[in-house]
């Protein structure tokens, strides 16, 4: 699995997660609790998926910055989440429009089933951690063989 399937897979089981949510939010309170569910999972579509591509795209050019960068880069993601619940606590969207207890449920779900399923395809993808050399000659016995003759 490739590291963008490794975002896509996240993607699609927090995906999941939104829609069983939002249904759920919808059958046992109503469409704010379903609009909190949809757009608390939205949020960290958005943020953790935006930040897993960042993270990929440096890793493929420069794979010794790619651990700053996840660090970097996961911080931010929580930082904006944070400040983007903020903001829509403030705009007087959350309550009439938009239950708080479900997107702020939702963003927590979201977040963790997130997190699980990109280690889940991590662990389970089949990435070579180091290149082989072109040729079985290049190899160390074929050095010691020629330094002895």
């Amino acid at each position: 699995m490739t590291a963008g399937g490794q975002v896509r897979s996240a993607a699609l089981v927090t995906l999941a997660l939104g829609l069983v949510g939002a249904l759920l939010g919808a059958l046992l309170s109503g469409a704010p609790a379903a609009a909190g569910a949809a757009l608390g999972a939205g949020i960290v579509l958005v943020f953790f998926g935006t930040g897993a591509v960042i993270v990929n795209a440096v890793a493929t050019v420069s794979p010794a910055a790619s651990l700053l960068v996840a660090l970097l880069t996961y911080t931010l993601e929580v930082a904006l989440v944070a400040l983007t619940l903020t903001a829509l606590d403030r705009s007087g969207l959350v309550g009439d429009t938009v239950d708080r207890a479900w997107a702020g449920g939702a963003v927590i779900a979201a977040t963790l089933v997130w997190l699980v399923a990109h280690i889940v395809s991590a662990t389970r993808a089949r990435m070579p951690l180091y290149d082989l050399p072109e040729t079985p000659s290049d190899g160390p016995s074929d050095r010691r063989e020629a330094t002895a003759r």
